[in-house]
């Protein structure tokens, strides 16, 4: 399995027009991770102008399936996005720390 990056850029008023598609976006995204698809996401910038979705899969289809079916872009307000992939050569093996760990348990 490799990694792949999503990348979103997103319209300027970003904010202000993403609550009516929010839920359905992160109800996407919550079912991919629960699949094993979604890695890591989140927006980039303060305020946000764009957003990364690391994926892990066989080739970079999952990823680009997310994307056009997730309501941001499908309704316009991701402006444009790519898929690449990326070469992961530090922590890409089943490892957390320890601290991770005792955090874990602690919380069961």
């Amino acid at each position: 399995m490799a990694y792949y990056a999503l990348f979103y850029e997103v319209v300027d008023d970003f904010i202000a027009r993403r609550s009516t598609f929010r839920d359905e976006h992160l109800r996407l995204a919550r079912e991919a991770h629960a699949r094993g698809e979604l890695i890591l996401a989140g927006a980039l910038g303060d305020p946000p102008d764009g957003a990364l979705l690391v994926f892990q899969a066989d080739g970079p289809a999952v990823a680009e399936a997310f994307a056009r079916n997730d309501p941001y872009v499908k309704n316009g307000l991701v402006s444009s996005w790519t898929v690449r992939h990326w070469a992961v050569v530090v922590g890409n093996v089943e490892w957390r720390a320890p601290s991770i760990e005792k955090r874990a348990a602690e919380s069961a």
